[in-house]
């Protein structure tokens, strides 16, 4: 794929450092990290290799990446080795999608709270579906489901939201039979709303309670009980947004959801349009809007442009893909082969392996004639290459 005119990475070169400066002190180490990673990513910085068409010997550098989950050219390649595990695992019945979102109140006190927050978020939304589901007045089953956080609107601002996609059924109590779910119908969102409210607030309350939360800025006023207090009962008296989409057309389909959902970040590099002195211009979705209208171009400050992108990186070691019910790590394996069974599904074969002697197959093709490109030479970190073509090209993957 060829290299974007514009990526994120061109912007923090550019001004990063000056970034840095201004905001000196008001910058946390994770966001640092996440800054020099991408500017550094596919650069001699990182070291690459060199490869050599046997046929007609042109010459190639390419620059290793930063594998930074935030990094919008890192992304393809995890997104990959992902899914194609996740396709061995998926069974032939409807996968719906449902997200859970939470109110502007809570998205404002996770800035200073992001661990607490996300994985409550995680385990509140978990918790709803999976009860839900296991009341014999809806579904009556033990199903399993993948969640994955988002923290980002299309504009880039602090949107806090998990999407899941679970199977349209599950396991019976005692795992005799398979339990599906009406045509077309997964679980009753008004229903879901209300116990994922009741949820979040009673662990948010908790966290509160044990010291867990930080106050802030305009927010140092929630450290007093009575301005917590109220805060809650204002939160219990809205409606909270629980949405459920109609079920995939098929397992391609909820494979292609994946794609674009498991290992997204906060934008991509395909939607940036132009950085110049007028600020950082990008394609946006207005999902306020009719359906041919919504897209549109926002333009904001550098400065702006940065903070928004930041905004979304998260805490060191934070798990953004979740797995929850039958899907759980130590369990999946065993109820996806009792799901089969139920199902009379015969379990996807993994692909063989390559015969130790068979040829390794080239990694690209030449450019210029198609032939067989050969690594010839590997280059550490900040060095440069014995084997530098007349013109080196920087390969970009991404």
């Amino acid at each position: 794929m060829p290299r974007p005119a514009l990526e994120v990475a061109d912007i923090f070169r550019a001004h990063g450092a000056a970034w840095r400066a201004a905001h000196a002190g008001h910058i946390s180490l994770g966001q640092l990290k996440v800054m020099s990673a991408i500017e550094a990513c596919r650069t001699a910085a990182l070291g690459g290799h060199v490869e050599r068409c046997e046929r007609c010997a042109h010459t190639q550098i390419a620059y290793n990446s930063c594998r930074n989950r935030h990094c919008p050219k890192c992304q393809g390649a995890a997104a990959r080795d992902w899914l194609a595990e996740r396709e061995a695992e998926l069974l032939p019945v409807p996968y719906f999608h449902v997200v859970f979102t939470l109110p502007a109140a809570i998205a404002d006190l996770a800035w200073s709270n992001k661990a607490v927050i996300y994985d409550l978020l995680f385990k509140a939304a978990a918790e709803t579906i999976l009860t839900i589901a296991a009341d014999p007045k809806h579904l009556g089953a033990r199903i399993g489901l993948t969640a994955v956080l988002h923290t980002w609107g299309s504009a880039l601002t602090h949107h806090p939201h998990v999407h899941m996609i679970v199977p349209g059924g599950g396991l019976s109590p005692d795992g005799t039979q398979w339990m599906a779910c009406r045509p077309n119908f997964f679980l009753p969102v008004r229903v879901l709303s209300r116990l994922f409210r009741r949820l979040f607030l009673d662990g948010l309350s908790r966290a509160q309670a044990v010291g867990r939360l930080g106050f802030f800025g305009a927010q140092a006023h929630l450290a007093e009980p009575e301005a917590f207090s109220a805060l809650l009962a204002a939160l219990r008296r809205i409606e909270w947004v629980v949405y459920c989409k109609r079920p995939f057309s098929g397992p391609e389909a909820v494979l292609a959801y994946l794609a674009r959902y498991t290992h997204r970040v906060a934008i991509s590099n395909s939607r940036l349009l132009a950085c110049n002195a007028d600020g950082v211009r990008f394609r946006w979705k207005d999902y306020r809007a009719k359906e041919r209208q919504r897209t549109k171009v926002m333009r904001l400050s550098v400065d702006e442009f940065i903070r928004r992108f930041l905004l979304h990186v998260l805490p060191d070691g934070f798990h953004r893909i979740r797995h929850y019910g039958l899907f759980g790590n130590g369990v999946r394996q065993a109820n996806l082969a009792r799901a089969r069974a139920l199902l009379a599904v015969a379990e996807k074969p993994l692909a063989d392996a390559p015969a130790p002697d068979a040829p390794i197959a080239p990694s690209r093709c030449c450019p210029c004639c198609g032939g067989r490109m050969i690594l010839i030479e590997r280059f550490a970190r900040g060095c440069a290459p014995r084997s530098a073509p007349s013109h080196p090209i920087r390969i970009d993957t991404s």
